[in-house]
């Protein structure tokens, strides 16, 4: 069953990129395993996916500590407290949500390395999700420049769950352009070439679009 999901879920992204003349080495498919045990996770990992996600900060170290794999890379979705960054922060290789300065602020405390960070954009203007509007991304990166603990590896959105192909087009292809726009500037702590977008329900159009790290949960456990 998860061979097969697997095995989907990266045709998917091959037919994706055919499409639009891109190499599947491009886009990294990163397993997201928040609701999945550990025999679920770690029967995942021996299918070869080392790219896993969790978005619970005990539930993550809990599973971490019980899967001890060198081999994965660990990436924290979803909103994170600044109080449960001290614990967080140096466990994870990429943080996906990074959507405030005070966050910024308690990351650059407590970080002892420098943090793979993407910035989250509310593109959508959906009242329930976190992040920046477009028109304040460019701002709160510039001001992120004597943080040396993070690195804005790129930027982050997600589509409305029942948006329209069309919207979701539109949607991520402005975060495409944004995130061309950060990379030009070429600040040294924020080089800006990664775009993570995409979800089970959408991940396909997020690769035409530019993607390059598509999370994906249900389509890989259903």
């Amino acid at each position: 069953m998860l061979a097969d999901n697997l095995k989907q879920v990266q045709q998917s992204i091959q037919n994706a990129c055919d499409q639009v003349g891109r190499s599947y080495s491009e886009v990294t498919l990163v397993a997201v395993t928040k609701t999945e045990d550990v025999p679920t996770t770690q029967a995942m990992i021996a299918l070869g996916q080392f790219h896993l996600a969790e978005n619970r900060s005990d539930k993550f170290l809990t599973k971490k500590q019980a899967i001890n794999n060198p081999m994965v890379v660990w990436h924290y979705i979803g909103n994170l407290q600044r109080r449960k960054v001290k614990d967080i922060i140096n466990e994870v290789d990429y943080f996906h949500a990074l959507d405030s300065l005070k966050l910024a602020d308690e990351i650059q405390k407590r970080a002892q390395k420098v943090v793979k960070c993407f910035v989250e954009v509310n593109v959508s203007g959906e009242e329930s999700k976190h992040g920046f509007t477009l028109e304040e991304t460019k701002d709160f990166i510039l001001s992120l420049h004597a943080h040396d603990k993070i690195e804005v590896v790129g930027l982050m959105t997600m589509a409305p769950f029942d948006s329209t192909v069309s919207e979701q087009h539109a949607i991520f292809n402005k975060l495409k352009q944004m995130q061309c726009e950060i990379e030009h500037m070429a600040l040294e702590y924020a080089p800006c070439h990664e775009l993570s977008m995409g979800m089970s329900n959408d991940f396909p159009i997020a690769v035409l679009e530019g993607a390059t790290y598509v999370r994906v949960g249900t389509a890989l456990f259903k």
